[in-house]
């Protein structure tokens, strides 16, 4: 592996924040019982997988398993065995137990801060919604009732055209959680989630990040959350689409000293509820450029990452992936941004 190789920047800064959060991992590592998989190597592991788009645990171990590169990685020696695909999830969902990825990410964005990479000012928020790993069919009334018994218990034949489903009166039986949403008008219908972000306008590194249901107002309500967790009493800016020109939204930014620089949106009832005050300033077009950026995160998220569909079931567990994967998305970035020795 050359001394240039990408994955030596990702891994000295990986180590660096995996050190930090040694005391973490110390509480949740198993004293008794049958041995466990150290934290950290699953997390070095975690983030091959996203890195390297890999698309199932039992690959992963494959490839790991003949490859040099990933061994190193991860930190295991060549005559070391690999972890069965099963061994290696169970372990991993030890995390979920613990704020492993969130803690993660504070850790990312704060050597980013350290290095001066952060704007600590103007931020850029947005949504995007990420398809679960539940079919339509499995989208079936509340109250169990069906009105022809299925042809195949296994897989059956389901015709629902014409039939009238909401998310009140029907959900997922494979993930409760995942509610159906549309991306606009006009698309089509996907048991989906909501996967939110925050995003600094001077590198666009993510800061934040908050998963929820798609229940419409996921975007704006994890914005608002997002925006409640910046530091300090200065004021700031954020950007945005024209979904977040409501009066609701835009109040609430500035109740919290604020600064909505978000797009109008003319074809709105009532009209928007940005005015010249706002848009009359040189940093109003500024994050509107800026704005865009945050549109390469979620395509990393969801092509690289493979978000786009996701592989887990149940909030909790995608809120863990979609944070993780954030703070991976921001170590390929802050590579090239921090000049950082190569790892020996």
């Amino acid at each position: 592996m050359g001394k240039d190789h990408p994955l030596r920047a990702v891994r000295a800064m990986t180590d660096e924040i995996l050190e930090a959060m040694s005391p973490l991992f110390d509480a949740m590592y198993a004293e008794c019982g049958r041995p466990s998989i150290p934290p950290e190597k699953l997390l070095r592991a975690q983030l091959l997988q996203m890195l390297y788009s890999v698309r199932s645990e039992r690959l992963l171990m494959e490839e790991i398993d003949y490859s040099i590169l990933f061994r190193w990685f991860v930190g295991l020696n060549l005559d070391e065995k690999v972890w069965d695909a099963t061994t290696f999830t169970k372990n991993r969902d030890r995390l979920l137990e613990g704020a492993v990825a969130r803690e993660f990410l504070v850790q990312v964005v704060e050597r980013a801060r350290a290095a001066g990479l952060v704007s600590d000012e103007h931020f850029t928020v947005d949504g995007t919604l990420l398809e679960a790993w539940a079919s339509l069919k499995s989208f079936r009334a509340k109250d169990g009732k069906q009105n022809t018994p299925p042809d195949d218990p296994g897989n059956p034949t389901v015709d629902f055209h014409g039939e009238k489903r909401s998310n009140e009166t029907h959900e997922s039986q494979t993930d409760p959680d995942a509610l159906l949403a549309r991306k606009a008008k006009g698309k089509e219908a996907k048991l989906s989630y909501s996967g939110n972000l925050q995003v600094e306008n001077r590198h666009g590194l993510i800061v934040n990040a908050e998963l929820l249901q798609a229940n419409g107002r996921a975007e704006r309500d994890a914005a608002l959350l997002m925006l409640e967790q910046v530091g300090g009493d200065g004021r700031i800016t954020v950007g945005g689409d024209k979904g977040f020109d409501t009066q609701e939204f835009v109040a609430e930014c500035r109740h919290m000293n604020v600064t909505p620089h978000v797009a109008q949106n003319a074809g709105r009832a009532g009209g928007s509820a940005i005015d010249a005050r706002t848009t009359r300033h040189a940093g109003y077009a500024v994050s509107q450029k800026k704005r865009k950026r945050i549109e390469e995160c979620f395509g990393w998220l969801k092509d690289i990452a493979l978000l786009r569909k996701l592989k887990h079931r149940g909030l909790f567990k995608v809120a863990w992936i979609f944070t993780f994967a954030a703070a991976a998305y921001n170590l390929v970035r802050m590579r090239k941004l921090i000049p950082i020795p190569a790892a020996a």
